[in-house]
């Protein structure tokens, strides 16, 4: 009898193992491609790509010259710029937004141009240091006419 309970917890647990990771792997396929603009030459920016793959999403990362320009055709308001640019479906990512960030966009779908986190705020994603420190820094979502408002705090 115990032997057969134990067989039993055993099959449960492995199909509810696989149910899963099956679940997982629907959910990543369904994410949509990530675009993002930055330069050759940043580090952080690679570390944020990285970042995004690491939490499942497809990214599409290019080296261009012309950031300002990029940001200029996208909205990006001049007070919320960092140090690269993103696209994700119709929504712009500006700077070192949380991949967290950017599922719950993607799943609450507001009314917004897109979400940023202006600067580089130090132990957000891609501007980790060995010490482990981190700055407080917001999340702001932004509007066609470049008004920003609080989306999430870290």
């Amino acid at each position: 009898m115990t032997r057969a309970i134990a067989l039993l917890a055993g099959a449960f647990l492995a199909a509810v193992t696989a149910w899963s990771a099956s679940t997982l792997a629907i959910a990543q396929e369904k994410r949509p491609v990530i675009s993002v603009w930055k330069s050759a030459t940043c580090g952080c920016c690679v570390k944020w790509v990285d970042h995004l793959r690491q939490s499942g999403y497809q990214v599409i990362a290019r080296d261009v010259d012309n950031l300002d320009e990029i940001k200029r055709v996208n909205g990006v308001p001049t007070h919320l710029q960092s140090c690269h640019t993103a696209k994700v479906g119709a929504y712009v990512v500006e700077g070192h937004v949380p991949a967290s960030d950017i599922d719950r966009l993607l799943n609450e779908r507001p009314a917004v141009k897109g979400i940023a986190v202006p600067g580089m705020p130090l132990g957000s994603p891609g501007m980790e240091v060995p010490s482990g420190e981190k700055e407080s820094y917001a999340v702001l979502s932004f509007d066609e006419a470049g008004r920003s408002a609080p989306f999430s705090r870290h």
